[in-house]
């Protein structure tokens, strides 16, 4: 029985996480956590009998206490709450699948007490990947790519540990935007940018996506996972997302790993390693697909993705500032009080203006957030 802590147990990554787990028996969720959403929760909660959970609200912690009086499931609240179930005695592997730099000390948490770690939380590693991934090494802890272009250049390193990376090949569907000029992004409406053409995701994912801030997210991440400089790590605008990454070895071989858009894949993959089962749903038909076609990214156009690159070359605090400031505009952006482009002018101001930090601990990491905020 392989036992799980989730987590963001309502979101996108999380209600899948918990697909896989009603139909796979050994699978067993011991402990949850969720922002708001108490409705979803309860029903999880009563489908999976964990032992702990936590909600992030301290008022909603308790109105769901008094839901859910008749079971013998412990509900806790805030940051004390999310890292109980991120070091759930009986929790074996957490699925970190919350969004933002919550994450960080749940991660680190979980870490110290000797769980490994499903990570589908990008700003983890974005903004303390020089604390994370050294710490992970020092436990003897793996850290197992959730998202589907880390788990897919995963996957193509498989039985290739002597030999050297020479380039990822971080691939992207483009969004609903692919194409644009910059003059079209000038009128888009949040309408617009969440009718992503390809995945199922939440709204901030969704608009990060459409932005390209997303991709450039991930080429940070894949630095860390990955032990590569950032200039090896190259973006493909690739539209129909069926070649989910690769890598370029040193003779030139490319060894990629392709499917049908499903974030159950790598979702699955990850609490199996190593291991592949039999998964529901649609296979790739490569026939049906019939083309495969690569695009370079605009970064004139997506200021995003050149941002990330800008930030991961600076290093230190920057990528903090980089999320922050694009956590701080899509919010923004959702609530319809700054416009699409916006967000790009509200990173490239944060910056240009929050100083420069070169070895931030995590009090300095978290402090950079929020002096982004207070812009």
């Amino acid at each position: 029985m392989r036992k799980i802590a989730l987590l963001g147990s309502t979101g996108s990554i999380g209600t899948q996480t918990l697909s896989i787990a009603r139909e796979k028996k050994d699978l067993q969720i011991v402990a949850m956590s969720c922002g708001s959403n108490i409705d979803l929760f309860e029903k999880q909660i009563r489908e999976f009998n964990p032992s702990v959970v936590s909600v992030s609200d301290e008022n909603k912690a308790k109105e769901l206490q008094d839901r859910i009086s008749d079971l013998s499931t412990e509900v806790l609240s805030g940051m004390d709450g999310l890292i109980a179930v991120a070091t759930c005695n009986e929790a074996t592997i957490v699925v970190t699948a919350i969004v933002g730099m919550l994450g960080i000390r749940p991660t680190i948490a979980a870490i110290n007490a000797g769980k490994d770690i499903a990570l589908a939380n990008k700003e983890t590693l974005v903004t303390a990947g020089h604390i994370i991934m050294p710490l992970a090494k020092s436990k003897n802890i793996s850290i197992l790519p959730v998202d589907s272009e880390h788990s897919a250049i995963f996957q193509s390193l498989q039985g290739n540990d002597d030999n050297r990376i020479h380039k990822i090949l971080l691939t992207a569907s483009g969004g609903p935007f692919r194409g644009f000029k910059g003059e079209q992004l000038q009128n888009v409406t949040l309408e617009d940018a969440l009718k992503h053409p390809n995945w199922s995701m939440g709204r901030k994912i969704t608009v990060d996506s459409a932005s390209m801030v997303n991709k450039g997210l991930e080429v940070i991440e894949a630095k860390w996972l990955f032990d590569v400089e950032y200039n090896q790590i190259e973006v493909y605008v690739h539209p129909q997302s069926i070649l989910h990454s690769a890598v370029e070895y040193e003779d030139g071989a490319v060894i990629g790993q392709m499917g049908v858009p499903d974030m159950r894949l790598p979702i699955q993959y990850a609490l199996y390693y190593p291991k592949r089962l039999n998964m529901s749903g649609e296979r790739l038909d490569l026939f049906k697909v019939s083309n495969l076609t690569f695009e370079k990214p605009d970064l004139n156009v997506f200021k995003g993705l050149g941002f990330a690159y800008e930030a991961i070359k600076r290093g230190g605090n920057m990528p903090t500032i980089f999320n922050a400031a694009n956590e701080k505009a899509v919010a923004l952006f959702l609530d319809k009080k700054i416009s699409f482009i916006d967000i790009y002018r509200q990173i490239e101001n944060a910056m240009n203006k929050i100083d420069f930090i070169a070895d931030p601990d995590l009090d300095e990491i978290l402090q950079t957030e929020q002096d982004v905020y207070k812009l």
